[in-house]
C-alpha cells in the first residue's frame, strides 16, 4: 500500500567548534534513528556547517541520502533581535521558490561524486510524498514557509531549530507547530539544539512530531543526555483526507505558485505496511515555571562545569532567598546527574568522574555529590545577624555542601584603615552620624571584600583540602536587582556565572517553595519567611535594620512590572505612566503612579552603567537588562529625564483637575 512512514527528529547537545564531538553525536543519532525504523532523520540548526555560496555565507540545511547531497536549503528569515545577531554572521536567502547550481568543493566532489547540487528554496519529491524545510525563525514569522509549501502539496514539514529556553516559552513553541498543521494539514517535525551554547543561553530540546494539529511524540525539555532521538509512525492518508475536508484550504491550494521540486528516487514508506501500527496522539506535558527553573539552569550549570574543566562551584551563601535558590540549583544539578548515571548514561558518568578526579567514582546520593562539587561560604561581618548565619549553615547541611563560615571584619577594617591613613578621615555609618556618601561607601567595601575573599577561596580551598583544581564562583543577583542596579559593582554578585541572574524575585521565591516541598529542605522555610536584606548596615539591638525593598523604595512585585514594560513593551517614562495609570487605577492615584515611575527611571538610569559588568547569567526572562548581549541600550542617560517627567506632570495635573484627559499627546 505504501502510505505509512516512520520519521525521526533529534535534540543534540552540539557545541560551537567541537567538530569531532559534534560529528560523533550526529552519527549516533543517525544510528539510533535507523535502529528505530526511521526512513527520514532531522537534526537541529547548524549541526553541520554554514555554506559559502558566491562568497556569501548562509545558514543552511544540507539534505542528503546515501552519500549524495539532494539539496542545500539556505535560511530565509534570520533572527536579529534579543539574544540573536544572525545578520552579523549570515545573509538571508531572499529568492523564494528559486534555486541555483552550487558547485561543491573538491573534497566533497570526491566523496559524493557530484559536481553541483541544487541550492535555494525548493522541496523534495519522493516516490510517495513531498517534504519541505523550515529553519528555526521561519516558524515564528508572520508568513511562515510551511503555509505556501502546504498549499503546494508538501505533506511533511521539517524544522531544524536552535530555540533557547525562556520561562513559559514551551507553550508558544508547541502551539506554533500544532497550529501550522491544524490549519493546513500535514506532519511537522521539530528538531532542536540542547545544552549550554557556551554563553548565557540554554537550549532545552523539546523535539516534537505533530500531525494535523495533534502531537504524536514529545521529547524531553531538559535532559543531560547529549543525544535524544524521537520517532513516530504516521499515515500519509490521514494528512490527505484531513486536507480534503478543508474547502478554503483547497481553494487557496488551487491558486498556489509551485515550488521547485528535487525528485528523489526513494520512498519513506514500505510497499506492505497494512499491519504497521501508527503513533497515537498524546497530550503535551508542560513543566510549571518552578520546575523549569529547577531543571533548566541546573542543566546549564552541569554543561558549564564539565566543559570548563573545573572541579566544582564556590557560592557565597548569605542565608537569603537568592543565594539559597542558587545553592538549590546546584543540588538539583546533583540530583539530575545521579539520576542520569542510574539510568545508564555513560557520558555523564565519565564527566562526573573527571570533575571529582576519581576514576572509580559512581555518584548515587545527591547530597554526597553536592559535598564534592559545591563549597558554600557564609562571610560574616559585624552587621550580620545570627539568624542568617544559622539559616545558611542549616541549608548547607541539608543539601550536603562543604560549608565554610568566616568573618571578613579584619579585611574590611584594614581597607578602611588604608583610606584613613591616606586622608586622615574615618567614615562612619549614618546611624552613627555619618553622611549618605559615607554610609554607602562602608556598605560597598564590605560587599567588595566578599568578592575578593570568594575568588581567593575558589582558587585555593580545594588546594587547602588536598584536592586538585579550582572552583567556578557563582553569583546570585536576581534579574530585578540587576534591572534597578541594586547591587554593588564588583561585589560578590560579580562572579564567573550566575544561574539566577535572569530570573525574577517572584519566580525565585516560587522556585524555593518548590524545592522546600519537592526536595524536602526544611531550612528553606525560614529563608522564605525572613525579610530580604543585604545586611550591610549596623544591626539595631541585634536585629536587622535594613531591608531590600525599603532600600530600593519599591517592591519586587512592582519591579517586575516595570521591567516588562521597559523592555517587552518598549515604554519610556511617559509611556510607562500612561499604562500604569490605568493598570493601577484601583490601587494608586495618578500622582502616586507618577512618583513611582519617576523614582524607578531615576534609579534605573543612574545605575544602568552596572549592566556592563553583570556576571554572565542564565537567560530566563524577556525583560533581562543584560547589556552585553540581550539589552543593547545605552548605559549613560540623562538621569533627570526633563522632557519625559514634564510630560508626566502635565498629565497628572490634568487628571487631578478633572479636565479633558488626552494620554496620546502632550503639549
Amino acid at each position: 500500500m505504501g502510505r505509512k512512514v516512520t520519521v525521526a527528529t533529534c535534540a543534540l547537545n552540539q557545541w560551537a567548534l567541537d567538530f569531532e564531538g559534534n560529528l560523533q553525536r550526529i552519527l549516533k543519532s543517525i544510528e539510533i534513528a535507523k535502529s528505530k525504523g526511521a526512513r527520514y532523520r532531522l537534526g537541529p540548526e547548524l549541526e553541520i556547517w554554514p555554506v559559502m555560496h558566491h562568497s556569501v555565507r548562509y545558514n543552511c540545511r544540507v539534505i542528503f541520502l546515501n552519500r549524495r547531497i539532494l539539496l542545500i536549503r539556505p535560511k530565509m528569515a534570520l533572527a536579529n533581535e534579543g539574544n540573536y545577531r544572525e545578520l552579523r554572521w549570515f545573509t538571508p536567502w531572499s529568492r523564494t521558490r528559486q534555486t541555483e547550481e552550487y558547485f561543491l568543493p573538491r573534497m566533497l566532489q570526491d566523496l559524493t561524486k557530484q559536481e553541483t547540487v541544487p541550492f535555494g528554496d525548493a522541496v523534495l519529491a519522493t516516490r510517495d510524498t513531498c517534504i519541505g524545510c523550515e529553519i528555526c525563525e521561519e516558524l515564528w514569522t508572520p508568513r511562515s514557509p510551511h503555509v505556501d509549501m502546504g498549499l503546494d502539496g508538501v505533506e511533511i514539514f521539517t524544522n531544524a531549530s536552535g530555540s533557547h529556553h525562556v520561562l513559559r516559552k514551551a507553550h508558544a513553541r508547541v502551539e506554533l507547530v500544532t497550529m501550522a498543521t491544524s490549519k493546513n494539514g500535514g506532519a511537522y517535525l521539530l528538531a532542536n539544539q540542547k545544552g549550554c551554547d557556551g554563553d548565557r543561553l540554554y537550549y532545552d530540546g523539546c523535539a516534537l512530531i505533530a500531525v494535523n494539529g495533534r502531537v504524536l511524540a514529545q521529547g524531553s525539555q531538559f535532559s543531560l543526555d547529549d543525544v535524544e532521538v524521537l520517532t513516530a509512525t504516521l499515515d500519509l492518508e490521514d494528512v490527505r483526507s484531513y486536507r480534503a475536508e478543508i474547502s478554503s484550504r483547497n481553494l487557496a491550494a488551487s491558486r498556489a505558485s509551485p515550488y521547485p521540486r528535487v525528485k528523489v528516487d526513494f520512498a519513506l514508506s514500505a510497499r506492505e505496511d497494512l499491519l504497521v501500527p501508527v503513533s497515537e496522539p498524546l497530550e503535551w506535558k508542560y513543566h510549571s515555571p518552578a520546575e523549569e527553573i529547577s531543571l533548566g539552569p541546573a542543566c546549564w550549570l552541569w554543561d558549564f562545569l564539565r566543559r570548563s574543566q573545573q572541579a566544582g562551584f564556590f557560592l557565597p551563601l548569605s542565608g537569603g532567598v537568592d543565594s539559597a535558590a542558587t545553592a538549590c540549583l546546584v543540588y538539583s544539578m546533583c540530583r539530575q546527574v545521579c539520576e542520569a548515571v542510574k539510568n545508564g548514561n555513560q557520558e555523564v558518568l565519565a564527566d562526573v568522574r573527571t570533575v571529582v578526579d576519581q576514576l572509580d567514582y559512581t555518584p548515587g546520593d545527591p547530597r554526597e555529590l553536592c559535598g564534592r562539587v559545591l563549597t558554600t561560604c557564609y562571610m560574616a561581618s559585624e552587621n550580620s545577624s545570627g539568624e542568617t548565619r544559622e539559616r545558611a549553615a542549616e541549608l548547607a547541611a541539608q543539601i550536603g555542601s562543604y560549608h565554610i563560615g568566616l568573618n571578613i571584619d579584619p579585611a574590611v577594617k584594614a581597607v578602611v584603615g588604608i583610606f584613613s591613613l591616606a586622608t586622615g578621615k574615618r567614615p562612619v555609618f549614618a546611624v552613627h552620624g555619618g553622611s549618605r556618601r559615607e554610609n554607602l561607601a562602608l556598605q560597598n567595601v564590605q560587599a567588595r571584600v566578599r568578592m575578593v575573599v570568594a575568588y581567593l577561596f575558589a582558587q585555593l580551598s580545594l588546594w587547602a583540602r588536598g584536592a586538585r583544581g579550582g572552583l567556578l564562583v557563582l553569583g546570585s543577583a536576581n534579574v530585578d536587582e540587576s534591572l534597578l542596579g541594586y547591587l554593588t559593582k564588583y561585589d560578590c554578585s560579580s562572579a564567573d556565572i550566575n544561574p539566577v541572574g535572569g530570573i525574577s524575585k517572584t519566580d525565585l521565591r516560587a522556585f524555593v517553595q518548590f524545592c522546600l516541598e519537592r526536595f524536602q529542605l526544611p531550612a528553606l522555610q525560614g529563608i522564605l519567611a525572613a525579610p530580604a536584606t543585604a545586611e550591610l548596615e549596623p544591626l539595631a539591638d541585634g536585629q536587622v535594620s535594613q531591608t531590600d525593598e525599603e532600600d530600593m523604595g519599591m517592591t519586587y512585585a512592582d519591579l517586575s512590572v516595570y521591567g516588562r514594560l521597559r523592555k517587552m513593551a518598549k515604554t519610556g517614562p511617559y509611556g510607562m505612566f500612561c499604562k500604569l495609570v490605568s493598570l493601577w487605577r484601583d490601587a494608586c492615584s495618578p500622582r502616586q503612579v507618577a512618583d513611582k515611575v519617576r523614582w524607578f527611571f531615576s534609579k534605573y538610569s543612574i545605575n544602568r552603567h552596572k549592566m556592563t559588568t553583570l556576571t554572565p547569567a542564565y537567560h530566563a526572562e524577556s525583560y533581562s537588562p543584560d547589556d552585553n548581549r540581550f539589552d543593547l541600550r545605552p548605559f549613560l542617560y540623562n538621569t533627570r529625564w526633563p522632557w519625559q517627567f514634564r510630560c508626566i506632570e502635565t498629565q497628572v495635573l490634568r487628571l487631578e483637575g478633572g479636565g479633558p484627559q488626552d494620554l496620546e499627546g502632550v503639549d
